[in-house]
């Protein structure tokens, strides 16, 4: 009995119609990279695990998949750890590699190896897979594509000013009704000092990270369980709770940290941000969030996070600052900022909406139809010629009944059918059907490229 054939959970094959759909996303988005003047770069798929353990927090690292070494994995494991089970340190005698979970810690390490070909401030975009061992389900896989564009070597906050017009222009290119959600870590530390648990800054963001998901008192409930006083949570609730426009939120923030340098430092920048991104009158709708914590634990500054307003799914985007992620390598005193799409997710939203192009689900402009040997000849003659002016064509391969090579042609959703039959040989001719309206048109033949010329990619 023949295997049943599976991919592993979380993954997912993609039709050439999807691919077509994927790559106007990625095109959109890269273009928009190129305009605001970022350049490209690649890392590897696998980093070793040295470099990515440590940097996502707790819950990041439980969710690195790991590679086991090539060869005699087992050659260095401790045979005391093995009978004890002792996960983590066999982890560490099993693997040296792991792949990469997102494409910033790569991007640092890519930094501080090549600092001395990079000229500050170096502005890098990235489009590559990641993948997370996560749970998986609907907007939620364990290989996904990010996006990436980020600025290093510069402390200017003009920078993300910049980012959040980059984000702007991108989701008005795909017609997305968005909401950015701003905050600072910054902010995040003063709230922390100011209800007395300043050393559990980790535990606050991790558990308040989730509130979109499981509620606010299951959140406040998470706190407690990781030793934050219940006197504390209660001084953290209103805060959390902070309503208002968007001004009225930055005032009410000002006051209630006044006397944490931190808190104090974390408005002022967001304050600064926020007002220079009005300044440039963009298109999506802007909060502050004062629960907007994205977990990861290199986040120092401003913190972004970006929500489709007419689906349930979750982030479509985030980003933020980070003053020393590069400082781990060996390269201090680098700051840097950045922004990532999460283009399976943008994906689910533009399909759920219907907001794809139809032009996207073109595949080839014309297909020839294949009447036989000679006739074939000269359509696949035909062909390099439409190619050559940048026309995309197709000779179907072999001499089947008409039925079937125009179903074909249907099912490609080709937009015209060329023939050149006994007839059109005889006069030098071809003929051409448009398949939306069934009409059908006959052209001499050396006039070709300029019947097609309409139809040249660009």
């Amino acid at each position: 009995m023949a295997q049943k054939t599976s991919i592993p959970k979380g993954t997912r094959d993609f039709s050439p119609a999807e691919m077509a759909k994927r790559n106007y996303i990625f095109d959109t988005i890269r273009s928009a990279f190129r305009l605001f003047g970022y350049r490209q770069i690649e890392t590897p798929a696998m980093e070793n695990l040295s470099t990515l353990m440590g940097k996502y927090g707790e819950e990041g690292d439980k969710l690195l998949f790991k590679i086991l070494n090539s060869g005699d994995f087992m050659k260095k494991v401790d045979a005391t750890d093995l009978e004890a089970r002792e996960l983590n340190r066999l982890g560490a005698q099993l693997c040296e590699k792991g792949l990469r979970y997102d494409l910033t810690v790569p991007f640092a390490r890519y930094v501080v190896q090549h600092r001395n070909d990079i000229q500050f401030p170096f502005k890098r975009f990235q489009m590559q897979p990641v993948w997370r061992a996560d749970r998986p389900q609907k907007g939620r896989y364990r290989e996904f594509w990010q996006c990436d564009a980020d600025v290093v070597g510069s402390d200017s906050l003009l920078n993300e000013i910049e980012l959040l017009s980059l984000l702007d222009y991108v989701f008005a290119k795909f017609g997305l009704r968005v909401c950015i959600k701003l905050n600072n870590r910054k902010i995040l530390s003063g709230i922390a000092e100011l209800i007395g648990e300043s050393d559990r800054l980790i535990d606050i963001t991790v558990a308040i990270d989730k509130i979109d998901k499981i509620g606010i008192e299951a959140v406040e409930a998470e706190l407690i369980e990781r030793g934050i006083s219940e006197e504390a949570v209660s001084k953290l609730r209103p805060i959390l709770a902070l309503s208002g426009s968007n001004e009225e939120k930055l005032n009410l923030l000002a006051d209630m940290l006044q006397g944490t340098e931190s808190g104090e430092k974390g408005v002022e920048e967001l304050r600064t941000v926020y007002n220079g991104f009005m300044e440039l009158s963009p298109s999506a709708e802007t909060e502050i969030d004062v629960s907007l914590a994205r977990g990861l634990n290199y986040y120092t500054g401003v913190i972004i996070e970006v929500k489709a307003l007419d689906t349930p799914i979750g982030s479509i985007s985030g980003g933020g600052r980070y003053d020393n992620l590069t400082g781990v390598f060996g390269l201090s005193g680098v700051s840097g900022v950045g922004i990532s799409f999460g283009a399976d997710r943008i994906y689910d939203v533009l399909d759920t909406l219907g907001l794809f192009p139809d032009k996207v689900l073109d595949t080839m402009t014309v297909l020839f139809l294949n009447l036989g040997k000679e006739e074939a000849e000269k359509s696949a003659r035909c062909v390099a010629a439409l190619r050559k002016e940048g026309v995309s064509a197709a000779l179907y391969p072999d001499s089947a009944k008409l039925k079937k090579q125009f179903q074909y042609a249907d099912s490609l959703n080709v937009p015209l059918v060329a023939m050149i039959g006994e007839e059109e040989l005889k006069n030098d001719t071809i003929t051409v059907r448009d398949m939306a309206t069934g009409s059908q048109s006959v052209y001499p033949l050396d006039e070709v490229s300029s019947i097609f010329r309409i139809y040249q990619v660009k």
